[in-house]
C-alpha cells in the first residue's frame, strides 16, 4: 500500500485537487497518510465521509488521518471532534505546498481552516498527471457569487475566481505532452469563468483558445455549466468546434418555474427547453445530462410532475439525481419540509425516468460508428459522454481511441465492435 491514500467524494473539482494534494504530500516526503477529500453537498455525502474516516482508521491505526474538503470547511469542529482525525485543514490550504511540508514537519495545527470568504484568487497547480491515461481535470475556476437557496457550496469555497486563461492553457499543453487524450475544464460555475480576470475573458473565449493554442488536443470536455449563464462565443464554440466535445452536464435542479424561483435559480422551465432545442438545433449530436433534486420544500406533486416532464422536454440522458437535503445554514432549511419517505419516492421516480432515457439513447446509437476513449480494460466513453463496451479481446491502454461500430446495448452502456476507419471514411 502506498503511503498516502486520498479519499475522494464530491465533484471532479474535488478530484482534480486531490492530485493537486497528491503532488504536494510526495514532494513533501509526508509518510503513512490518509487524507480524506470530503463533499457538503447533502447530509448523505457528510456522512460516508465521517463513516470512511472511521473506515481508515480501523485499516491504518497508525498513519496521520488528514480531512479537508468542502465539509471540513463548512464544520471544522464537527471533525476534529472526531478521535480518528489527527488534521482538519480548509478548502484554500488543501492546495498550499507549505500546508504539507508543515504536516510531514509536524509544524501545522490541528485545525488549519481560514476564512474562504477572504480568498479572492486562485492559482493554477500544473499537475503531471492523473490516475490513469484515460482524462484529466483541469481547474479554471472556484467559488460561486450565486446563492441558491438549497445549496451550501459557496461557504465552503468562498467567492468567483478565475485561473488566467495563459495559465490554463499551460496546464492543459502540459498534461497533453504527458499523454492525455481528453481534457476537461472544471470548477464550481465554469460560466462564471473569466467575470474577475482583467479584459473580456469568458467560458467560450477559453475554450477558443485552448483548442487554438493546443492543437494537438484530441478532446476537450466541459463540466457542469449554468446554461443561463453561457455566452454567445460558447455558443459558436459548440457549434463550429469538432474536438469539443457534444455534452453539457446542466445545472437544472427542477422543471417547475414556482419551485425555480423558491431555489432562486436565474432560470426558467422555459428557458431550460429553449437552450437545449438551441443548443441542438446548433449541434445535432448534443447529448445532455442534468442535476436534478427531489423533494424541495413546498413541492407538490403537480410541481414534481412538472419535473418529470421537463426530462423528456429538455430531452435529457443522464440524469443526477439529488432527494432534497437540508443543509445548515440554507434558506430552504427553513422552509416547510417535506416527509422523508415522499422526498425517496420522488428521487426513485426520478433516477427510473433517467433509466428511461438513457435507454432510450442507447437504443437511437444502433449502427452508428463511434470514437471511444478507452477508460479501462474494454470500457470507455463516446464523445457524447455515452458509456461504451467493447469486446474483452479489444487491447487498448487508458486513453487510447479507438474506432468502433455500435451493435446494441446492454441498457447502461453501447456494445460496440473495434472497427478502425478507412481512408475514405477518415475523408468524410
Amino acid at each position: 500500500m502506498s503511503d498516502i491514500e486520498i479519499i475522494t467524494f464530491g465533484c471532479r473539482l474535488n478530484a482534480y485537487e486531490s492530485e493537486v494534494m497528491r503532488q504536494h504530500a510526495d514532494a513533501a516526503g509526508l509518510k503513512d497518510a490518509v487524507i480524506v477529500n470530503t463533499c457538503a453537498v447533502t447530509q448523505e455525502a457528510v456522512r460516508q465521509a465521517r463513516q470512511a474516516i472511521r473506515r481508515a482508521r480501523r485499516a491504518r491505526p497508525d498513519a496521520k488521518i488528514v480531512v479537508t474538503g468542502c465539509a471540513a470547511q463548512i464544520d471544522p469542529a464537527r471533525f476534529a471532534a472526531m478521535d480518528e482525525v489527527d488534521h482538519v485543514i480548509g478548502n484554500q490550504e488543501k492546495t498550499e505546498a507549505r500546508t504539507f511540508k508543515g504536516l510531514g514537519l509536524l509544524e501545522t495545527e490541528r485545525v488549519k481552516v481560514n476564512d474562504i470568504m477572504s480568498v479572492t484568487e486562485t492559482a493554477a497547480h500544473l499537475i503531471e498527471g492523473f490516475g490513469n491515461r484515460a482524462r484529466a481535470y483541469v481547474q479554471i475556476q472556484n467559488g460561486c457569487n450565486h446563492r441558491c437557496t438549497f445549496c451550501v457550496i459557496p461557504f465552503g469555497r468562498g467567492p468567483s475566481r478565475s485561473v488566467p486563461a495563459g495559465e490554463v492553457v499551460a496546464q492543459v499543453r502540459r498534461l497533453v505532452e504527458n499523454g492525455y487524450a481528453e481534457i476537461v475544464l472544471t470548477g464550481v460555475d465554469i460560466t462564471a469563468y473569466g467575470a474577475d480576470l482583467p479584459g473580456d475573458m469568458t467560458l467560450g473565449k477559453l475554450v477558443r483558445s485552448v483548442l487554438k493554442l493546443v492543437p494537438e488536443l484530441p478532446r476537450l470536455r466541459l463540466s457542469s455549466i449554468d446554461s443561463v449563464e453561457a455566452d454567445e462565443a460558447l455558443l459558436a464554440a459548440i457549434a463550429e468546434e469538432d474536438r469539443l466535445m457534444p455534452h453539457l452536464h446542466l445545472s437544472l435542479q427542477a422543471g417547475d418555474d414556482l419551485i425555480l424561483k423558491r431555489m432562486k435559480r436565474r432560470h426558467s422551465r422555459g428557458d431550460a427547453v429553449r437552450f437545449c432545442a438551441e443548443m441542438r438545433r446548433r449541434r445535432p449530436d448534443m447529448v445532455f445530462g442534468a442535476d436534478m433534486i427531489a423533494g424541495f420544500p413546498t413541492e407538490t406533486e403537480e410541481m414534481f410532475a412538472s419535473s418529470l416532464a421537463h426530462v423528456d422536454e429538455c430531452g435529457l440522458t443522464f440524469l443526477h439525481v439529488f432527494p432534497f437535503s437540508p443543509r445548515p445554514g440554507t434558506p430552504a432549511m427553513r422552509m416547510p419540509q417535506l416527509n422523508g419517505a415522499v422526498i425517496a419516492r420522488r428521487a426513485g421516480e426520478l433516477r427510473d425516468k433517467g433509466v428511461q432515457a438513457l435507454r432510450q439513447h442507447l437504443a437511437g446509437a444502433h449502427g452508428r460508428r463511434i470514437q471511444v476513449l478507452m477508460e479501462n480494460g474494454a470500457q470507455g466513453r463516446a464523445a457524447d459522454f455515452t458509456p461504451v463496451r467493447l469486446r474483452a479481446e479489444t487491447c487498448a491502454s487508458a486513453g487510447a481511441l479507438v474506432d468502433a461500430m455500435v451493435r446494441g446495448h446492454d441498457g447502461s452502456a453501447l456494445l460496440a465492435d473495434e472497427a478502425p476507419m478507412s481512408e475514405s471514411d477518415k475523408k468524410l
